[in-house]
């Protein structure tokens, strides 16, 4: 998959199907940038009260779940999955 040129277009887009109420920001920056960001803050809990929020793991889980259950192509959960899966990796090296 690394390999594979990602349209990170049409995988926001994906992206944001599964989430709907989810806010992107995009001061200038590309739809892979939007994404990842994106994705750290729910992984990071950031949306919740720090009270409530639950950990990375917890977050990675319940996303695999949403993305694997969505009628999303499978190249769409895939590639989202794996950027969900390098950012777990970023936010536990944090």
């Amino acid at each position: 998959m690394e390999n594979d040129p990602v349209d990170f277009d049409r995988i926001l887009k994906a992206y944001q199907s599964l989430w709907t109420n989810r806010r992107l920001w995009q001061k200038d920056l590309s739809s892979e940038d939007i994404l990842r960001a994106t994705i750290r803050r729910d992984l990071l809990d950031e949306l919740t009260h720090p009270r409530l929020r639950k950990t990375p793991y917890e977050k990675f889980f319940m996303a695999s779940k949403r993305i694997f259950d969505s009628s999303l192509p499978i190249d769409e959960k895939l590639h989202i999955q794996h950027v969900y899966l390098e950012e777990m990796e970023n936010v536990k090296n944090m």
